[in-house]
């Protein structure tokens, strides 16, 4: 298939574009800034406008899918506090993606598969939740409605749309998960709501091989999670014990409201089911939930170290 990639530089897009290439397709990759050699090797990368519908028609022409990552998260964890630091991530879900729905059935593309997000599911304590319940997100979050509507409709024309609802995301190039390890370290939880709380989460690598799994689904919403969802206590608990660390301290819940919105969201109890793309396509993560993950995790961020210090190192 020749596939067009938008996001192909963030922290899905850098795992999928190889996984495309080693399947032996050709891919057309978007990225607001040049690639590292690494990630450039063996795609075509063009700079492409997502708010321009004819810039968009001309690049994705030709092509048989689109994937669309495209993300402006803000540049750091306390900036994700302030509404105006989601105005860019916004306006690519909204208009972005309309946009791209738009260049993709005027130009015949096939399928479209569309990053979404699982934090705009309503709170259902320990209650799994699925598909079929129904979104309910923040006032931060609530473009994703948005984006998944503009993916209904390329379906209701005729063409095959995907929306992955992807569970919170950690992987040794997470900058959320930086600020956890340095709050770990002062002996404090950095989310807000209580320990008993449910977190779903899902490494970037797993994320990414969902995206992948996801060329072969038919048109719908799939939640893309680990097969174990943790309670906060056993979240930061267990990232705690992988870095040598005693267990957190949480913070009261009279604190959640002074987040905002994203404090809403992140106090949210989510026990997520990823059980309805595992029966479409037989995908599974790498690790089953975080307590199996943050080691791994923890050892790839070492070797980043060891990297940096000592580039003309071989890999290990």
């Amino acid at each position: 298939m020749r596939i067009f990639v938008s996001g192909a530089t963030g922290v899905i897009g850098r795992r999928v574009v190889p996984m495309l290439l080693a399947q032996g397709h050709t891919v057309t990759a978007v990225a607001r800034k040049p690639p590292s050699p690494a990630e450039g090797r063996g795609a075509t990368f063009v700079s492409v406008d997502l708010f321009n519908v004819d810039e968009l028609e001309q690049a994705v022409a030709g092509h048989d899918a689109i994937v669309n990552l495209a993300t402006h998260m803000p540049s750091t964890a306390w900036k994700m506090l302030f509404r105006s630091a989601w105005r860019m991530n916004d306006r690519l879900r909204r208009e972005g993606v309309a946009n791209l729905v738009e260049a993709a059935l005027h130009c015949g593309v096939g399928l479209l598969v569309q990053e979404s997000f699982a934090l705009t599911y309503p709170d259902r304590g320990d209650h799994w939740v699925d598909e079929t319940t129904p979104l309910h997100p923040a006032d931060y979050n609530r473009t994703v409605v948005d984006a998944e509507r503009s993916v209904e409709r390329f379906a209701d024309r005729g063409g095959r749309g995907v929306a992955l609802r992807f569970a919170a995301f950690y992987g040794p190039d997470a900058m959320q998960v930086r600020s956890y390890i340095d709050m770990l370290r002062i002996g404090w939880a950095a989310l807000p709501g209580g320990p008993d709380r449910y977190i779903s989460s899902v490494a970037h690598d797993d994320a990414a091989t969902a995206v992948v799994a996801a060329f072969n689904v038919p048109s719908g919403a799939y939640t893309v999670g680990d097969d174990v969802p943790v309670t906060c206590a056993t979240y930061f608990g267990s990232l705690a014990e992988a870095l040598g660390l005693e267990p957190p301290r949480f913070l009261p819940n009279w604190v959640t409201p002074l987040f905002g919105s994203v404090g809403d969201a992140m106090a949210r109890s989510l026990r997520l089911s990823n059980r309805k793309l595992r029966l479409a396509t037989g995908w599974a993560p790498r690790f089953p939930s975080v307590r199996e993950g943050w080691p791994a995790m923890l050892a790839q961020m070492d070797e980043a170290v060891r990297a940096r210090r000592n580039p003309a190192a071989p890999a290990s």
